[in-house]
């Protein structure tokens, strides 16, 4: 916040700078009396005293010091603009990676008329207090459709997780669900052994889970995911992607209901 608002101020002294100048530079000159100097010969001779134009924008600041909110809040609202904007092309272009890609496990209603799509990694502590949220969106809401996408940024601990946690999404689709809820919704941190070990406790075949952990679409699945996620300017865990919308950051059930809201409001 601080650099953002050292940025805004030394926005408006360029600003005002500029302005001072342009205003000393432009102004019209008025002929000396008793010459007949040109007057672009006098607005040659008319010399910029920096030290006062500086001193001018110093004493506006200290009057004015409001407009430096302004100032950050007008720029920060341009940019979440161009950052939605931006989203929207991203979202239309890459809609079955976001919302259909056969590596992302499904909670709630299949078929549901709105989609919300979690990008999470499986030691991420603010991931682990959203479950609840998740539980709570997809047992209100009948026609919700909530969409799990493996985003192991969290270390190698967290990559070898999504590994066995996407092998047995293959393998029982039908079951992820609980392995999902067990492994985040778990004590300690989720490691490949601590995967596996949930898998197994809901009928996987060892053997088969780790042949199947070799598959390099998982980590083919994992690599465009962490494209897209640049793409979104995803960088950290929970993130949310509702209709044509991202949201960052674990912001609660009320603030996702509200955003489902809006996006069948769309639809």
């Amino acid at each position: 916040m601080k650099k953002a608002l050292l940025l805004g101020t030394t926005g408006v002294a360029v600003a005002l700078a500029m302005l001072a100048f342009g205003f000393v530079a432009g102004s019209p000159q008025i002929a000396r009396a008793g010459t007949a100097q040109p007057v672009e010969t006098v607005a040659a001779d008319t010399k910029i005293d920096r030290a006062e134009v500086e001193g001018i924008i110093r004493d506006y600041l200290l009057k004015n010091p409001e407009v430096l909110l302004e100032v950050q809040d007008a720029l920060e609202a341009k940019q979440k603009e161009e950052q939605r904007i931006a989203h929207l092309g991203v979202i239309k272009n890459a809609k079955d990676q976001i919302f259909n890609s056969a590596f992302d496990g499904v909670v709630g209603n299949p078929n549901g008329k709105v989609t919300i799509v979690e990008f999470y990694d499986y030691n991420c502590g603010f991931c682990k207090r959203a479950i609840d949220d998740m539980r709570a969106l997809t047992k209100s809401d009948p026609d919700l459709r909530f969409v799990l996408k493996e985003f192991p940024i969290l270390g190698p601990d967290s990559q070898k997780a999504s590994v066995v946690s996407m092998a047995f999404h293959l393998m029982k689709p039908e079951k992820y669900g609980e392995f999902h809820n067990a492994l985040l919704g778990g004590q300690g941190r989720a490691t490949e052994a601590a995967a596996i070990k949930v898998a197994l406790s809901l009928g996987a075949d060892e053997a088969a889970l780790r042949e199947k952990m070799k598959d390099p679409t998982i980590n083919e699945a994992l690599a465009k995911t962490y494209d897209l996620a640049n793409k979104l300017a995803i960088t950290g865990t929970p993130s949310y992607v509702v209709g044509n919308e991202v949201v960052f950051g674990a912001l609660g059930q009320e603030v996702l209901a509200e955003k489902i809201e809006a996006a069948k409001a769309a639809l």
